[in-house]
């Protein structure tokens, strides 16, 4: 075994589980899920690209501890996150006769997270599932929480449940494997974290980004703060009906822009992340709330992470304003046909803003899109 790895405790009663983030976990999940769930079967969900880098490795863990298991492969992309491969992932899951109490585990980053934690919580009206995220992106947000689903042509991530996993296995080692693209996707979401409430966890990443995009012990612990701040958001409001919102900073502009580039590779979700976090700093600026220093701040070490920060640099036409807003009308947190976002007094002063004007940020999009 290796050194034990960095344990993050989610404390939700009966529904109680670990995050283990550490190196080679992959390698070592056969003894821990069999020490955990003596007597199960596994289904695996996973796509083609991770069932290449990491399959073999967990396959190996299963059968040396002598664990059941089974595979459903998808392809890869945020296109997977669809009715039709939900409909996949069931009927294998039930064509593998795996049982109610069997566990499904989803190997892949966060499209495959979402996805098969949202067959888990349907098939067989509710079976347990184990998140071993894959990407920094799956690590540090959608892995933990309990947030399930699929996308819909109207818009990213509007059909769902909450089904909270039973354990999450964060292999460091996993990283190693993705594109520095990918890796710098992940990263936006890391940064979220400090921008929300923790301006001293910003400052950290500021001093910290070097190392942990080099592999250094800074990377675990990046990883384990933001999980930590993740489960206290989930531990207030699980269900997203209050604070949790919070966890949305640059989400509304974000899921906007990845669907009218067409959630595609054009735009990965990371980075319509940053660039809504961008355009989230830069709207409170423009609305008096937050001092535009910040913003440009921010915009700094998101650039030198490699992330695009402006509307411009999406490459290709980008769709026209009325189109954005359409988009923008589909957020989950919009309540009445009244827009909320999350805007900010200024670094780690996230806050939730209900019915803004629709008109007054198609008016800043229109701004934006020359800037």
């Amino acid at each position: 075994m290796s050194a034990d790895p960095i344990t993050v405790h989610v404390p939700l009663g009966e529904r109680a589980y670990d995050i283990l983030i550490g190196p080679r976990l992959l390698d070592e999940a056969g003894a821990i899920l069999k020490g955990r769930f003596p007597g199960r079967r596994f289904g695996i969900v996973t796509d083609e690209t991770v069932a290449k880098a990491q399959l073999p490795r967990l396959l190996a863990a299963l059968d040396a501890a002598g664990i059941d298991h089974s595979e459903i492969v998808l392809p890869a992309g945020e296109g997977t996150k669809s009715w039709a491969n939900l409909q996949t992932v069931v009927e294998g899951l039930l064509a593998a006769r795996l049982e109610r109490r069997d566990l499904v585990i989803a190997l892949g980053g966060g499209v495959i997270g979402d996805l098969a934690g949202f067959a888990a919580a349907i098939a067989r009206r509710g079976m347990d599932f184990v998140q071993v995220p894959t990407s920094l992106l799956a690590q540090v947000d959608s892995s933990v929480g309990g947030k399930t689903g699929i996308n819909s042509p109207h818009g990213k991530n509007l059909v769902g449940a909450f089904h909270q996993p039973r354990l999450v296995l964060a292999d460091l080692s996993a990283l190693d494997t993705l594109a520095p693209r990918q890796f710098a996707a992940g990263y936006a979401e890391v940064v979220k974290y400090g921008l929300i409430d923790d301006e001293a966890y910003f400052f950290w990443l500021e001093e910290n980004r070097a190392e942990i995009f080099s592999g250094g012990p800074a990377r675990a612990e990046a990883i384990a703060r933001a999980c930590a701040a993740k489960t206290r958001f989930v531990l207030a409001d699980e269900k997203e009906t209050g604070v949790r919102a919070l966890l949305n900073l640059g989400h509304t502009f974000g899921h906007a822009l990845e669907k009218v580039t067409g959630f595609s590779d054009r735009l990965l979700h990371g980075e319509g992340v940053a660039i809504g976090m961008m355009l989230a700093h830069a709207f409170s600026a423009k609305l008096g709330l937050a001092p535009s220093q910040d913003t440009g701040r921010i915009g700094a070490h998101l650039k030198a992470a490699g992330l695009p920060t402006r509307l411009a640099d999406i490459p290709g036409d980008l769709a026209p304003t009325d189109a954005l807003m359409t988009a923008i009308a589909q957020d989950k947190k919009v309540e009445r046909g009244a827009l909320t976002f999350i805007l900010t007094r200024g670094i780690g002063r996230a806050f939730i803003e209900k019915n803004v004007e629709p008109g007054k940020v198609a008016e800043f999009l229109e701004e934006m899109r020359g800037a």
